[in-house]
């Protein structure tokens, strides 16, 4: 018997439409009555296909489960309501979904992780540390006060007109930086780092932004070009932008694991750290926290890239998970509502900034930075 259906599972041709938003949008992202419009759209079929392809009915399925929390609200609804429709139908259990403990517990289709373990969940909506000590018990320790990693660096990639560049046209904004990146020299630009004063687990980019804006308007001026236009020195900017994310992330994590090592939330001995989310494909930022954990004996695990950005099968796998847990099954969606915003777990973070540890300097501890 087939444990979990999920609705977001979506076709190509659904990915096509939503790609071809996006390029008009110009990095600026999803396009909430857009993306509820698609959905609508398109959410009959997939579930075809999906029980096509499975090759079950949907009076074989054990429940259904549902992306309720957290999200743009729009979609949300129409995801909601299709399932909240199918379970009336034919009355099956549902299970709603926490988009963010799904990110978190992709790792376990794919790897055998053990509870507890540290969690970094990096992508265009969130920045979250955390602990998972099990399938709904979770420990957050900071997240980002502003917006998140794979935000600014599309908005970035936007203020340096990527779409225009010839390698970058048909590049998202944080893959086109990334790209750049490789062959540009993050030495000729150097960025300070936000957060430095503060002894916690919390992540700030709004500010970083914002210094990289002004040194793009500083260079334009030099160099005599209008914005819109391509400055000469783009890979080195994209280099030292994507650099300065990559050790913010690392900074933070480095005190969450030594938090958790030192108030023994996590063995010293057998910890590990598991990254997902968008964000956490690009290799660069993955390479830094591999070195991390290594230096650490922290034992380093990511879901394959494709698993990595928002999926269907990660709601279906935590559906799955709570199903065999027996947590959060209900036989009636009574008072069931989308929530928007949602946070993740118990908030330790005062705890951890109480602790104030301070993060020893990284290049001592990491070749990767001083390389």
């Amino acid at each position: 018997m087939t444990p979990a259906l999920l609705w977001w599972t979506v076709p190509a041709t659904f990915w096509e439409k939503r790609c071809t938003v996006r390029r008009k949008s110009i990095y600026s992202g999803i396009i909430p009555v857009v993306a509820q419009q698609l959905h609508r759209e398109n959410i009959e079929q997939v579930v075809k296909e999906a029980l096509s392809v499975s090759g079950v009915s949907v009076r074989e399925l054990a429940a259904i489960a549902t992306t309720v929390k957290p999200g743009l609200a729009l979609s949300l609804e129409v995801g909601l309501q299709y399932s909240l429709n199918l379970v009336s139908r034919y009355q099956k259990p549902f299970i709603p979904i926490h988009h963010m403990e799904a990110h978190a517990l992709t790792v376990r289709l794919t790897h055998h992780v053990e509870f507890p373990f540290l969690v970094l969940l990096l992508s265009g909506g969130h920045c979250i540390l955390a602990v998972a000590q099990g399938v709904s018990d979770f420990l957050l320790l900071g997240q980002s006060i502003d917006i998140a990693p794979g935000d600014m660096l599309d908005k970035v990639a936007r203020r340096l007109s990527l779409r225009k560049h010839p390698e970058c046209h048909s590049m998202a904004g944080g893959k086109a930086i990334e790209h750049l990146a490789q062959t540009g020299n993050r030495q000729q630009h150097t960025f300070r780092l936000p957060m430095q004063q503060y002894r916690n687990c919390d992540f700030s980019f709004s500010g970083l932004q914002n210094l990289v804006n002004k040194a793009i308007i500083q260079k334009e001026k030099e160099e005599g070009i209008q914005e819109g236009e391509i400055l000469s020195c783009v890979k080195d900017i994209a280099a030292a932008v994507q650099h300065a994310v990559a050790v913010h992330i690392i900074q933070r994590t480095y005190r969450a694991m030594l938090f958790c090592t030192k108030n023994k939330i996590l063995s010293s001995k057998n910890a590990t750290l598991v990254v997902s989310g968008g964000v956490a494909s690009n290799q660069y930022i993955r390479k830094g926290l591999q070195t991390l954990a290594d230096a650490n004996d922290f034992a380093f695990l990511c879901p394959p890239p494709r698993l990595c950005t928002d999926n269907g099968v990660m709601i279906a796998w935590n559906g799955i998970e709570r199903l065999r847990a027996g947590l959060g099954v209900l036989h009636s969606t009574d008072g069931i509502r989308y929530e928007p915003k949602a946070p993740l777990g118990i908030d330790i973070s005062k705890q951890v900034e109480e602790d104030s540890i301070k993060v020893p300097k990284l290049k001592k501890k990491i070749r990767w930075l001083a390389s």
